[in-house]
């Protein structure tokens, strides 16, 4: 072999030595730039993941969304949003106002004792009956029940005041109220269920449909801000309020002869 042609061959073999380097040059860019692309779309998914959930976390629930929604008041109402419920004949001169939590257990044993006593007093006339419902318990666990039943009270109360107090009756039977601890009244299904017991409600399909749409949700935000923003000193309940004046100072009247003692001697002043 020539010089010359050794020579040209060296350069040769340089030549394709250097676009091999090019070349290798060329894939390990790429592979970096793969790599990298990767690497910032797993932390740009990560981040996402990280601010959905955060996003989810802090996003209000639907009892505390409905908070701002527009009241829809039940007939049957008057006050702002429609949250004085009161019910009784005209000629009676005193109003009793009770506050009540659906899920309240002492609520129950009040309703199961001396219930029908108040029924009578409304019906003879003796007292209006005023409502005013509370969701307290539901705040202790993060529940939904009271909120819930409010609802479809104001449902019921929609249909009639005598379906109100029927089906209020109804929930805090000894049949139909749940324990403190299970909060069963947050179903729809066992809320219908109870009012296939009251005669007005029983398949009613209007009813039935508000429960199911929580037409009335709203209206039992703003019902229970009405016990949150009590003047009265009322803390817990069932709580009795005539003139202005707690009759039971933070005591429950459980039996019929301590619920008449207490409320004569407030109808006589």
């Amino acid at each position: 072999m020539s010089k010359r042609n050794s020579q040209a061959a060296k350069s040769a073999a340089r030549e394709r030595l250097r676009q091999e380097r090019e070349r290798q040059a060329k894939k390990d860019k790429v592979k970096r730039q793969v790599i990298v692309g990767v690497s910032a779309l797993a932390v740009l998914a990560a981040a996402g993941g990280i601010s959905y959930a955060v996003i989810q976390a802090n996003k209000p629930t639907h009892w505390e969304a409905v908070k701002d929604d527009t009241v829809v008041a039940p007939a049957n109402t008057t006050g702002k949003d429609g949250t004085t419920v009161v019910i009784g004949k005209d000629t009676a001169k005193k109003t009793l106002k009770i506050y009540e939590d659906p899920r309240c257990p002492v609520c129950a044993q009040f309703e199961q004792t001396v219930g029908a006593t108040v029924k009578k007093d409304i019906d003879d006339g003796k007292f209006k009956f005023q409502y005013s419902g509370a969701t307290f318990i539901d705040n202790k666990d993060n529940g939904e029940g009271s909120k819930n039943a409010l609802s479809a009270l104001g449902a019921a109360l929609n249909v009639s005041p005598e379906a109100f107090l029927e089906y209020k009756t109804a929930m805090y039977s000894t049949k139909w109220h749940p324990d403190e601890t299970n909060d069963k009244f947050k179903n729809d299904s066992y809320l219908i269920e109870i009012a296939d017991t009251v005669p007005a409600l029983k398949g009613n399909a209007k009813f039935q449909d508000a429960v199911k749409k929580g037409t009335y949700d709203a209206w039992a935000m703003a019902m229970s801000k009405t016990f949150d923003d009590n003047k009265e000193g009322v803390q817990g309940t069932p709580a009795f309020v005539m003139d202005g004046k707690q009759l039971n100072n933070g005591t429950p009247l459980l039996t019929v002869e301590d619920f008449n003692k207490v409320v004569d001697a407030a109808i006589k002043g």
